[in-house]
Order: C-alpha cells, then structure tokens, then sequence
C-alpha cells in the first residue's frame, strides 16, 4: 500500500501502475471535505516519492465519483471574507496542480455522479474515462459561485472557450454523450469495462503510444487565440450570459470576467485571477441565500425522509377523483412514476380529456428523448378511467380532486368512504379549505389528511401534506412516501384555513390591492416585483391563477382570518370577475391574451381594464420600486412569522421551501425566513412600523420583534 487514509487509497496494482481510491468512510456519497482534500495531497506526495509508480488511475469504490465539495462547509469558510477565501481556495488549487504536475500519466475513471470540485479534480488528471451510466458537469452556479478549484481554468482549455462558458454558465449536467463530443473525457464505455478502459489507457502512456506530456502542455499554457479572437469569444459569450443571468445572479459574469482575464497566461497565475474572482461571488448575498437555499432543501428532504420511514405500508394502488385539470394532472403523475390509478368522474367527456392531458404530456417526454414511445402505451395503462366506484374496494389511497366546494367535497367523501377498506387514506388536494371541517362527519377521520398539489402538477415540486385534528401519523407518513414517490418533495403543515402556502399568498394579494386602492398602477406594480425576482407580478399571477379562483380563496381566508384578510374595501380583481374577466382561462383579466406563434397564451395591455377598476381605485399616482416591494412582502413575511408562532410549519426550512417550491419565491433570495435575515430583523420590524397605519397585515408579529430585539436570525 503507498498510501492509506479514512478517505483516499493508492495502492500498485501492476505493470507500474498504482490506484488512487476515493472511498470517504461513513458516507454513502464521495465528496471533497477537508478530510478528503488533505489526504488526497498527502497521497499525491506519497506517489510523487514513489520511484516505482510509472502511471496512475483515479478510481471510486463507490457508486459515485465525486458529488461535489462539502457545502456545510462553506458557510464558516466564507464567512471569513474575500482575503481569506481567496487563501483558502488557492491552497486547493496548488493540491490539484501537484497531482496534474505529477511525472507520470495520469487517468480518471469516471463512474458515477461527477460534479463541482469533482469534475474539477478529473481535470486535474491527463485523461478521461466515462461509465454509460455517469454524469459530469459544474453546478456551482447555481449557489451563486462558479468552479473555483480550477475549473474556469482548465476547461476552456480542453473544450474551447464556446463549450466551457455553456458548461459553467448554465450549470448544467453532461451525459456520457455530451461530454464526449465536447471534449472533457476522452473515452466512453460500459460500466463494467470503466476500470479496465483506464488501466489501458494509462498503459498506453507509459509505454509511449500517447503523448501525455503533450495532452498536459495545453492545459498547463495559455489560451490557443489570439487576441482578436479572444475579444470575440468572450464579448460573445458575455452579451448572452449577460442577458439571461440578469443582474440577480452574479456568478455567472463573474466567471466569464475572470476567464477572460485568466485567458493570457499560464495555469499558476490564471487561478490567481479565478481565487480572486470566486471570492468576490462567494460573498455576494445571492451566495449566501443559494447556498442556504441548497441547505434548506436537503434539510426538508431529511424531515419528509423521516415521515417517509415511518409509513406502515406502501400505496400500491391509487384513485383519484375528479378528471379536472388537477385530477387529470394526478393521475398522470402518478403513473408515470409506476403507481397504478383509478380516475374517476361523472362524465365520460372529462375522463376523455384527462386522458387526452396524459397523453400530450407523454407525447412531450417522447419528443424531447426523456421516453421511448413503448412507454407512453406503458404509462397510459397505469391509468384506469371510470365512471364508477367498482374498483374503489382495492385501493390503498383516495386523492379527491373535484371543485373548491367544501358541501360538494363532503357529499363526495361521504359516499366514497363506506366504498374503501377500512385502512385507505382519503386526502383532499383542496387549497385552501380546512381539513378538520372537512373531516367531520366521516366514520373514519384518522385516516382523512390534505395532498395539496400545485398546478401544474407535473412541473410543480411541491406537495404540502395536512395533518388535520384527528389525522393520524400513519397516515401522513404514508401520503408523505406516496409524494416522494410521485416525484414530489412534500411538506407537512398543520390544518388552519389556506394551509401554509395560499395562506401566505393572499396577504400579498391583499398588498397589492391595496396599492391599487390608494392609486398604483398595476403594470408599475408587477414590473416592482418582478425586478425584486418573482417570475411575474401579482397582477399577472392573478390571471394565471384564475381571477374567480382567486377571488373564491380569497373569501375562504376573510372568514378563516377576519382580523386582517377581510378587506374593508372592495378590490379590483372582484370588479374584473364581475366584468366576465378570469384571466388567462377566457382570454381576459387584468392582462388580455392571444397565443403566440407556440400557442402560448401573450399578454397585452388593455386600456379597458383601467376603465373597469377606476370606481374602486383613487387616482393615479406613482410609488417607488422600494415602496411597492415593502407594501406587498411585508404582509406576506409577517404571516410566514405568524405561521411559525402557530406551528403550521415547524422550521423556517420548510417555510422558505414552500415558498420556493409552491409560488416561485425569488431564489436568489433564498426564501422569506431568508429575506428577513438578509434584510436584518431590526430592519424589518422598523419597515413594518412604518406601515403600520395600513392595517393588521402590516403590524410585526412577536416572533420578529423578538428577533429584533435580541439580534437573533432564523439561520445562524
């Protein structure tokens, strides 16, 4: 053995050839903590003494590479600053360069998961092996950094400056294929032929039927173009990053600015250029909501992992009633992920077109070569429509889906419930009705419990799961494994009118009707918000929703919380729904559509809308950016903070989850619990006290003045 630690081997393995292992122990997953770094410089040393090692290959002995750095570390390393980041980051970096300045070939053998600092060290290495079955790529971006362990560095000069600005800037994963024809690996095979493919390939080297010192030269050299074709590539490059980044996410300019300076000159002072530059990124508040963003999913994975564990048996067969839009939309999910299902409704034409969804929806899987066509036939006979309940008594779970209407929901369970076996779950997927209201009067209310999906299910992550006062833990564990298994990161709240997400959702509505009350111009409001980073503003979002919807939820939260959502003045979206205007559903609300060249729905203003809602507004004035951003996240922080106090949601994880995950909460900002850090407490309190005299949405819940008072943050 040359060489032996808890997470890097390196033993010979014959004809000269030694084995450098990565197998971090007590982890299922390769990843680059400071355990593995040190050692694997320690292990680049001990082959480098080592007069008998003629080559080396890079292997994994698990079924990953290299997952990428070690994230939970990088909160105390850049809490540090640029100076100290910059430091810490070149130390890397001179590890990877004594392994890639080592007198012998070197060869990666790629076999699984590759990213981030992974993929850096495999660029590290002379040559490239790929498995079928991995997949490479540089991520970072979307933590608000870039590669900062050299890969700004070395894969432009494997792949071109073209290839590497798209890798680095999209962050995107690379299959097998794509990387090949790209130019990062040199080889592709089967996975079981990886280990050999890589013995043989340094065994070429070392017998001199390759020229790896020359392969190794052009990594080590400047840039191959000249200076006119440089300011092309990368003038380019930044006029399209530029534009899609947008001024929101740094990273990605930063990256391209860097690799432009670094372009000139040799390896050694290039990542000068690249520590320098990812400090700067890594300090950036977007890096630090990314990041924590990345920390908050994996938390709420942990938590609906634990639920999941707890369930006492798996859905094997599910239902759903109602061959709506959702309906439709569950019963593609599900099947699609390998969970047969009934879909039940009273009309023939409504299975018909829940079918027809199901079928369009596979058809664009086909088309963008995610499926063969084999299993669209598959999919669609995981789906069984009916117009009755005859195969209701084999079913493990009951995912009612019929209109927002709590009597026609409760005829629907009470006629569904004495059809099931005695341990079937009913779930509700209403949005905003309470589940312990909607539980009474059923024989069996343990086993009653709310699966709130968002539309469009297919592309919408999250499921909030609802406990409500006599739903039992088994059936919420096993609808929480259910969600995981239909692809979906669930959630699990506590029942109060609107649950978590909608309940937040409709003070912020409430925000924005307010603006309009007191004079604001609604085009002026959604462009506030939509520069604050919500894909759109509130007005638009409204037409998306469906006006009538909105207006109807709207309602059902008066009631649940009079002391601040009944509005003591009558809002414009009621007027317009009176007016026959739903939004995109009948081609008008707020905005008036017509599809576009694609068929999707493009919006245009219509000066009739300000006619319509000019008896309920004031005359028009302009408000700053600043002031209609505050005047519309206030109400909706303060009623995160209140659902918080009230345990709906037991962590600020899940809270800046959901909203991420269930209405397109900015992500650069990381949630709203993150917003309040970011924006500090104290700073916040004193935003709301300043709008005070708005009414009660506006007033800081105790929790913030709390956190006010002793400087305490939701994240440490």
């Amino acid at each position: 053995m040359i060489y032996s630690g808890s997470a890097i081997s390196v033993a010979a393995v014959g004809n000269g050839i030694a084995e450098l292992k990565l197998d971090l122990s007590g982890e299922s997953v390769n990843k680059l903590n400071q355990t593995t770094l040190q050692e694997f410089d320690a292990a680049t040393q001990a082959i480098a003494k080592d007069a008998s090692v003629k080559g080396v290959i890079v292997t994994s002995g698990k079924a990953v590479f290299i997952v990428g750095a070690d994230i939970t570390e990088f909160g105390g390393m850049f809490a540090k600053g640029e100076e100290s980041i910059a430091a810490n980051v070149l130390e890397v970096d001179r590890m990877f360069s004594r392994f890639e300045d080592l007198p012998v070939p070197t060869v990666a053998a790629i076999n699984g998961i590759c990213l981030g600092g992974g993929t850096e060290l495999a660029l590290s290495c002379d040559y490239r092996v790929m498995s079928t079955a991995a997949k490479m790529g540089v991520p970072e971006v979307k933590l608000g950094i870039f590669p900062g362990f050299g890969g700004t560095v070395r894969l432009p000069r494997i792949i071109g400056v073209d290839n590497a600005v798209e890798w680095i800037a999209t962050g995107s994963d690379k299959r097998p294929d794509d990387a090949l024809k790209d130019g990062a690996v040199d080889a592709v095979v089967a996975p079981e032929k990886l280990r050999d493919a890589a013995l043989a390939l340094v065994g070429q080297c070392i017998a001199g039927k390759l020229d790896w010192k020359a392969k190794r030269a052009e990594k080590l050299a400047p840039l191959k173009l000249n200076a006119t074709e440089q300011l092309m590539a990368f003038t380019s490059s930044m006029a399209v990053v530029g534009g899609k980044a947008g001024p929101n996410y740094p990273a990605p300019m930063l990256a391209l600015k860097n690799m432009q300076m670094g372009a000139t000159l040799g390896r050694d002072a290039a990542l000068e250029i690249e520590a320098k530059h990812f400090a700067k990124a890594a300090v950036t508040p977007q890096a630090e909501a990314l990041i924590g963003l990345f920390l908050a999913d994996q938390a709420v994975k942990k938590i609906s992992g634990s639920w999941a564990k707890k369930a006492t048996r798996e859905i094997r067969q599910a239902a759903v009633l109602g061959a709506g839009i959702m309906g439709g939309g569950i019963a593609y999910q599900s099947a699609v992920k390998g969970t047969p299902i009934v879909m039940k409704d009273i009309r023939e034409e409504a299975l018909a077109l829940g079918m027809g969804e199901a079928g369009k929806l596979l058809s664009k899987q086909v088309e963008k070569g995610r499926i063969k066509l084999a299993a669209v036939t598959e999919t669609l006979g995981r789906i069984r429509p009916t117009l009755n309940y005859g195969d209701f008594g084999g079913v493990d779970i009951v995912i009612e889906a019929v209109v927002e209407n709590p009597k026609v929901k409760k005829a629907v369970f009470a006629e569904v419930e004495g059809l099931l076996r005695e341990d079937t779950i009913i779930a509700s997927n209403t949005s905003t009705i309470s589940i312990t209201s909607l539980a009474a009067g059923l024989k069996r209310p343990q086993n009653f419990v709310g699966m709130h999906f968002f539309n469009p299910v297919h592309m919408m992550p999250l499921v909030e799961v609802i406990r409500g006062a006599k739903s039992s833990d088994a059936a919420i564990a096993t609808t929480v494994a259910l969600a995981q298994k239909m692809g979906k990161t669930p959630i699990v709240v506590n029942d109060c009118p609107g649950f978590l997400v909608n309940r937040v959702l409709f003070p912020y509505f409430a925000g924005f009707h307010m603006l309009l009350r007191d004079g604001a111009d609604f085009q002026a409001v959604d462009k506030a918000m939509e520069r604050f980073g919500w894909p759109m503003g509130p007005a638009y979002l409204m037409d998306v929703v469906g006006m009538d919807t909105a207006v109807h939820a709207a309602e059902v939260m008066a009631e649940g919380f009079p002391d601040r959502m009944r509005p003591d003045f009558k809002g414009t979206t009621p007027v317009l729904v009176e007016a026959g205007r739903l939004g995109q559903k009948n081609g008008k609300g707020y905005y008036v559509y017509a599809p576009d060249k694609k068929g999707r729905p493009k919006k245009t203003v219509d000066p009739t809308t300000y006619e319509l809602i000019a008896p309920v507004t004031a005359a028009r004035r302009e408000f700053t950016a600043e002031e209609i951003v505050a005047r519309c996240m206030i109400p909706m922080v303060n009623e995160i903070a209140r659902c918080l106090e009230e345990k709906i949601v037991s962590t600020p994880f899940e809270a800046d989850m959901a909203l991420i995950y269930g209405i397109g909460f900015p992500p650069f900002r990381g949630g709203a619990c993150r917003y309040v850090d970011q924006t500090g407490p104290a700073n916040f309190v004193a935003m709301c006290d300043k709008y005070a005299s708005l009414g009660k949405l506006y007033e800081a819940p105790k929790l913030l003045r709390d956190m006010a008072a002793s400087g305490r943050k939701f994240f440490a």
